[in-house]
């Protein structure tokens, strides 16, 4: 058994450790220590013995530990996984047993969590730290870059080039053959008809872009 922590004691934190328990329940490979995170305030359903500190903490860590990133915001993820300088951390891909995958050439990067009930067809990439929250599809012939968060049920469509650090809210849908810039908010139940900018926040059907963001 491996061991493994999750960084982020939100509701999504505890969702990632009830998606290990679905694995293990499946093919036991995990032995789950607890979570990191800077700021446990919100942390209330979870025991004391499982809260193992924050950043300091995790960098002086000397054995082998393989840590997922439980992080829906896709700059505060990266922004984080450039904190850890910690040459014994690893990050694991987490698939939960009953998503549906083709056969054809479909690439995880490190760091992946893919939920319950997503599908993902044929020749297919996806960058490291990608979160497919519960119930995605992704068509054929889509690139996602690293670090993207899709919440559940979000529908992309075939041959979809989505840029990094992208989020797409609860049931949006992106139609074929677009491009999501890199760092752009898709709303929740947002319809991407046309290919969209950098740094924009899009909402509504069809998705226009309401605002960008300024460095």
């Amino acid at each position: 058994m491996k061991n493994i922590a999750i960084f982020g004691a939100g509701g999504f934190g505890r969702e990632v450790k009830m998606l290990i328990d679905h694995i293990n329940a499946e093919s036991p490979q995990w032995n789950f220590i607890g979570y990191f995170d800077d700021d446990f305030s919100n942390a209330v359903l979870i025991d004391e013995p499982y809260r193992l500190g924050g950043m300091d903490a995790l960098n002086a860590i000397h054995e082998k530990l393989y840590l997922v990133l439980a992080i829906g915001n896709p700059l505060v993820k990266r922004k984080i996984l450039h904190k850890i300088h910690n040459r014994h951390i690893h990050y694991p891909v987490l698939i939960h047993p009953n998503v549906v995958m083709g056969n054809s050439d479909v690439t995880i990067g490190d760091g992946c969590i893919i939920c319950a009930g997503t599908i993902l067809t044929v020749d297919i990439k996806i960058g490291k730290h990608v979160i497919l929250n519960l119930a995605c599809t992704v068509g054929h012939d889509t690139i996602i870059h690293d670090f993207c968060s899709f919440m559940p049920s979000v529908n992309i469509s075939g041959e979809v080039l989505i840029e990094e650090a992208v989020y797409v809210g609860t049931g949006a849908k992106i139609i074929n053959q677009l491009e999501i810039g890199a760092e752009t908010v898709v709303g929740a139940g947002a319809v991407v008809s046309k290919s969209l900018p950098p740094k924009c926040t899009a909402v509504g059907v069809p998705a226009k872009p309401i605002r960008f963001q300024t460095d």
